[in-house]
Order: structure tokens, then sequence, then C-alpha cells
């Protein structure tokens, strides 16, 4: 009777091993449920499912394996997320331009109605084509009284932007050689730099400014006539949009 009691109290004692085990079972359930929630990604969800079927007794999910009739966790779409506000920076940017466009164009509001001027707007940015006419004496790159008050008033619109600015001088095909521009390469980058200069004595950081010489390698129309090297002879303030180019890693070829 003795050894068959302490038979029966030795069981008695035993028995909390169960309840412990159950216990800690869902404790560990618990802790990867919330290990899980905490950032949710598609690695981290089958984690969950592998380590809950086997807390469980059910078989394991593989990655990747998605059974039938369950449905699909809802999972955070970054590159989504990233192309919508890549988007909405774009056309907010094309928004600015356009603003700073139509300002222009009503600062040289006279000057385009004489057809001058030209403000045109593209994935670039703003184009300001002043007519060579309107700024210097022929074959002279100083810049002339009356063209002085048209540049300091869109100095003066945009001094307090941010953008970029490239200054453009562009010639006719004419050749032309004297002492201070042994040809057009040398007159057109001068041009380019007088507006220039005159930008950063109203006040443009010069910081944002860009002075080029195309000399005559881009006409805008053909020589052969009047009037198309009269066009040809020009400066162009582009106003650079500020928009990401995208970048494309050039590969290296299997010869190579």
């Amino acid at each position: 009777m003795t050894r068959k009691k302490y038979e029966e109290d030795l069981d008695n004692r035993e028995r909390w091993f169960v309840s412990y085990a159950d216990f800690i079972t869902l404790l560990f359930a618990f802790f990867v449920v919330m290990y899980a929630i905490s950032s949710i990604n598609e690695g981290k969800y089958r984690v969950l499912s592998n380590a809950l079927g086997s807390a469980f007794g059910k078989a394991p999910i593989a990655v990747g394996i998605r059974p039938e009739n369950q449905p699909e966790f809802p999972l955070r779409k970054i590159p989504e997320f990233k192309l919508r506000m890549n988007e909405a920076k774009l056309r907010h940017e094309r928004e600015n331009m356009t603003v700073v466009a139509r300002d222009l164009k009503n600062v040289l509001a006279p000057l385009v109605r004489e057809g001058k001027v030209r403000v045109t707007q593209s994935a670039r940015g703003v184009r300001v084509e002043i007519n060579a006419s309107v700024l210097f004496a022929p074959g002279e790159a100083k810049l002339t009284l009356e063209s002085g008050q048209a540049l300091r008033a869109v100095a003066a619109l945009l001094k307090s932007d941010t953008h970029a600015i490239q200054v453009e001088g562009h010639t006719d095909n004419i050749p032309i050689n004297n002492l201070m521009f042994p040809s057009n390469w040398e007159l057109s980058g001068v041009r380019a730099s007088s507006v220039v200069r005159l930008f950063i004595d109203s006040g443009v950081d010069e910081n944002r400014l860009t002075a080029i010489g195309h000399g005559p390698t881009q006409p805008a129309s053909p020589n052969d006539t009047l009037e198309g090297r009269a066009r040809n002879r020009r400066v162009v303030v582009m106003i650079l949009a500020a928009l990401p180019d995208p970048v494309t890693e050039v590969p290296v070829s299997a010869g190579q």
C-alpha cells in the first residue's frame, strides 16, 4: 500500500510539467507574432507561418508558395509608393516651370509682341531666346543701354529662384575676324559672358550661372537668307528644370 501511494504522489507532482510545456509553447507563439507584426514583410510572414505550424503540429508552408484558398498576405508596395512620389515631384516641378515661363513672358511682353523674344517650355526647362539685335551692336559683345533694362527685369525675377541658369551665345555663319574676336566662337562666348555678368551685378547667385558659346554650330534657321541669319544671331537664357535624370548603367560586352 505504501509503494502504491508513493507512485500516485509522484505522478501528481509531475503533472505540472504538462501545463508548463503548454504555457511555454503559447508564450513562444506570442513573441513570434509580436516580432512579425513589428515590421511586415514576406520573409517574416513565412517565418511566422512556419513557426505556428510547427508549434501546433501542422506542416510548414514552403517559402514563395501560397496554398490554394489562402488569402494573400497584404504587403507594402514600396516600389509603387516611390513611383507615385516621383510622379508627384515631376508634376510639381513642371508646374513651377510653367509659372516661371508665364512670369518671364509677362516681363518681356513688349519684345515678345515684336517677335524679338521667344519664351518656350520643355522637359529641360524654360527657354528664353533673345535676338542679338536687342542686346548688341553688330559684331560687338557689349550690352546696349536699351537691353540692360530688359535683362535686369529678367534678373530681378530670377534672383529669388533656385534653378540653375545656362546662358548660350549663338551667331550666324558669316566669319568674323578682328582684333577682339578672331572667330564667331569668341564672339558668342563673350556675349554669353556679358549677360551672365549683368545677372550677377543684378543679384543673381553666380553659382547658378553658366556661360556657353556655340558659335554658328546650332542654327535656329537656315543661314541662306537674311532673315535666317538674323534669327541665328541670338542669346538663349535657359532656366534648367530640377528634374531627376534616369541613370542607366552601361553594360560591358562579353568580349571586353
